[in-house]
């Protein structure tokens, strides 16, 4: 979203994004079952359609956001109070935009409680040689 121009407010203010525990729930494998956990971006409204487009090039990994708007729909009761990660402030003229998260495996785990699992903690996340470019579809 850097590179679209789109502000990404958790960098601006140097703390974790924020992350939320939806009612959506993920497809069942196994004994591996849960809700999806989102992470949440403040954008302009006016950037809204330029945000889906950066990121939606991005299917592999984050991809295009899950739901624009009111959290409530999504079953987050408090923005100001995330699951994992810290709050952003929403200005005036923002909205909540919510993408797919990679901590939904740790949610996933402290539901299924298998006996291992390794994966990455939030907001540190796992480096490889691709770029994200490397990713792109369009």
């Amino acid at each position: 979203m850097l590179n679209a121009s789109i502000p990404v407010r958790h960098i601006e203010d140097n703390h974790n994004v924020p992350m939320y525990i939806t009612n959506i729930d993920c497809v069942p494998a196994g004994k591996f079952h849960g809700k999806m956990v989102v992470s949440m971006r403040p954008i302009p409204y006016r950037q809204v359609p330029r945000a889906v487009q950066a990121t939606s090039r991005f299917p592999q990994v984050h991809g295009a956001p899950i739901h624009i708007g009111d959290p409530g729909q999504i079953g987050i009761k408090d923005v100001n109070k995330p699951d994992f990660g810290d709050p952003s402030n929403i200005k005036d003229g923002e909205v909540p935009v919510f993408w797919a998260c990679g901590v939904t495996p740790q949610s996933i785990a402290m539901t299924s409680k298998p006996e291992l699992m390794i994966t990455h903690s939030p907001g540190h996340m796992f480096i490889c040689d691709p770029k994200d470019e490397d990713l792109a579809v369009l």
